[in-house]
This record gives C-alpha cells, sequence and structure tokens, in this order.
C-alpha cells in the first residue's frame, strides 16, 4: 500500500509503503488503510501541516458516489462503506476511488495526458485496466466497473483469463501473460531455447523469475521416448515479461514470437477503445509500458495498421510512475473539497 501527504500544487511532501495484511482478510485491510491515514495526518499536524482532506483509492467494483468498495478480489472487500468509516475515524472529508481511474486521473491532469482534453490511461501490469478521463474527470460507469478494457475479447481461442472465459486482453497482452505464454512455448517440444535446467520462482506481481541452481491518504497483484522421433519436453523457461522484452530485442526468435503476439493482442484492444472513446492521447503505465521503444514502435505501427476513419490518437509512457495513484487520491480528495 502506497500512501503520502501531498500538498494541493501536487507536490509530495511525504510518502510512506505499507503491507495490506490482505492474507488477514478485508477487516485487517480496511484497518490498515484508517490506521496508516490517522498516522499520516498526525505527521502532517506535528510538521505544522493542516490536513484538509483524506483520499483513497482501491482496486476492484467502487461506487464513488456512495463510497462504497463493492468488490475486490485482491483485498476481499464487499461492500464496504470506505468513505463513512474512514471520515468517522479520522475527521476528515472523504473521498473514495478506483486505484486505475485515479492513476489515469493524475495523469490526465498532472502528467503525460495533461495537454489533452480526452485520455485513456492504459495500466498494463498483471492484468489491465483503463481509465478514461474527459476534462479533468475520470467516467466511473452506472455501477463503477467502467475501464475493464482487460476483459474485452480479442482472442476467442485463447487462453483462459482469471474472469471466467477465455481469449480477454489480459491473458494474452498482461505482464503476466506474457510470461506464462513464453514459460509454456519453451517447455513445449522443438520450441525451448537453451535454458533447461533452471528453476523458478513465482513473484508477486503475477511474473516469474529464472534463477540457476537452485530448488490511506492512501492507495491504496529429459529424455527421448525410446525412440521417438518427438523432441523432449524441457523444463520451462520462467522469466519476467521485461526479460522476455529484452529477449526479444536481443534477436531471440521465440521471445520476438510471444512479443509479437502481445503487441497485436494489444493493438486490437487500443483500436477498440480508439473506436468507443475518440481521444487524443493513450497513456500507457504499469510495468510493460517500462518496455520504451520495444513497446511503443511496434504498437504505433499495429494501431495505425487497425484503425480506418479514426483519428490515430498519440501513444506514450505515463510520466508520474508509481506516485500516480496517491497523486490520484490527493485530486479525488481536493475535488471532494470544491463539491
Amino acid at each position: 500500500m502506497k500512501c503520502a501527504l501531498i500538498r494541493p500544487d501536487g507536490a509530495v511532501v511525504h510518502a510512506e509503503r505499507h503491507p495490506t495484511e490482505a492474507a488477514r482478510g478485508a477487516e485487517a485491510v480496511v484497518d490498515t488503510i484508517l490506521s496508516v491515514a490517522e498516522g499520516l495526518a498526525d505527521k502532517a499536524r506535528a510538521d505544522g501541516l493542516a490536513p484538509a482532506a483524506l483520499g483513497i483509492v482501491v482496486p476492484g467494483v467502487v461506487d464513488e458516489a456512495r463510497g462504497v468498495a463493492v468488490w475486490s478480489a485482491n483485498v476481499g472487500f464487499r461492500e464496504v462503506p470506505l468513505r463513512t468509516l474512514a471520515t468517522a475515524r479520522l475527521g476528515l472529508p472523504t473521498a473514495l476511488g478506483h486505484d486505475v481511474r485515479a492513476g489515469g486521473l493524475a495523469e490526465a491532469r498532472l502528467g503525460a495526458g495533461r495537454d489533452a482534453g480526452h485520455v485513456l490511461f492504459v495500466a498494463i501490469g498483471t492484468g489491465i485496466a483503463a481509465a478514461h478521463v474527459v476534462a479533468g474527470s475520470a467516467a466511473t460507469g452506472a455501477h463503477g466497473a467502467a475501464g475493464e478494457l482487460g476483459h474485452i475479447l480479442v482472442r476467442p481461442d485463447g487462453p483462459p483469463c482469471g474472469c471466467g472465459r477465455a481469449g480477454c486482453l489480459e491473458s494474452v497482452a498482461s505482464a503476466s501473460a506474457v510470461a506464462r505464454r513464453y514459460a509454456a512455448l519453451t517447455a513445449t517440444p522443438g520450441t525451448a531455447s537453451g535454458a533447461a535446467g533452471s528453476a523458478a520462482t513465482p513473484t508477486t506481481d503475477g511474473s516469474v523469475t529464472e534463477h540457476a541452481g537452485s530448488s490511506a491518504a492512501a492507495t491504496g497483484r529429459a529424455g527421448s521416448d525410446g525412440g521417438s522421433a518427438t523432441a523432449p519436453a524441457t523444463r520451462p523457461t520462467m522469466v519476467s515479461a521485461a526479460e522476455v522484452a529484452a529477449r526479444a530485442a536481443a534477436g531471440e526468435e521465440l521471445a520476438g514470437r510471444v512479443w509479437r503476439e502481445a503487441v497485436a493482442a494489444l493493438a486490437d484492444g487500443l483500436a477498440t477503445g480508439q473506436a468507443l472513446f475518440d481521444v487524443e492521447t493513450i497513456v500507457l503505465g504499469g510495468g510493460l509500458a517500462q518496455a520504451g521503444a520495444g513497446l511503443f514502435d511496434p504498437l504505433r505501427t499495429a494501431l495505425r495498421d487497425r484503425l480506418t476513419f479514426h483519428r490515430e490518437p498519440r501513444l506514450v509512457p505515463a510520466a508520474l510512475g508509481d506516485e500516480a495513484g496517491c497523486l490520484g487520491a490527493a485530486l479525488l480528495a481536493l475535488d471532494r473539497l470544491e463539491t
């Protein structure tokens, strides 16, 4: 969980990180959020500052109008009235929002999309989600579930998705999907890239890493078969999506195949987004966006090829990094003061 004290001009005065305590259940997460926010307010006062408002952003389905965390698989929220709980405990005006929509709001107002009136922010990490920001306001949808770009269907015969369907965008083009696809192909007879003998450890973001030889202001995932001509299966090469991107850039054929598949799927998703929203700028954030030109150059070309009469948007990397969520929470809090 990331949290910060932020001035009205967007300057971060102080920042902290804390474990969410998600393994202990939703009540523990709520208590952690409120305790951390309380501590931040106390620090602000000790430093001669006057806390004006609190912003909290969380993953899942969020009803911003009611201030309720409706549902979240990550932290177990089910109809949690976070805004009411926070206001009662801290005595501050409180805004509750969605983490990706808040990040998109910050990028649209303060970051890479600040010169555009219509912005689509797309976060690509363990999953894929988006925020559509118009004139400085992020659309929430009728039920608090707007922006689930990762769950549009792009490959009907594609891999299973965590949502229960198959072929969703995030099942093909998220960072975790890229890592899984590369691992699967390197374990297939005849496609190995020479990484037999490695072991793997899962990471918290859903990717996997390779190692040899060893088995709130708060915002806050070998042998043959006895004569068969089929090549033997090998252990999968399990690395992060960033490493797959690096191997693709270095010319490795299999990594290049996986990367091209992900870029093509992402271009399909962004083309759908542009057809729906007609934005000036698409801002890509999250871990996969850090691949730089290795992602943006082929993605721009692929997106351009998919657009017919729609205007091509600017496609740019996010500018605010992992501060975007905290900044977005602060913007929501300031907006609440003005309403």
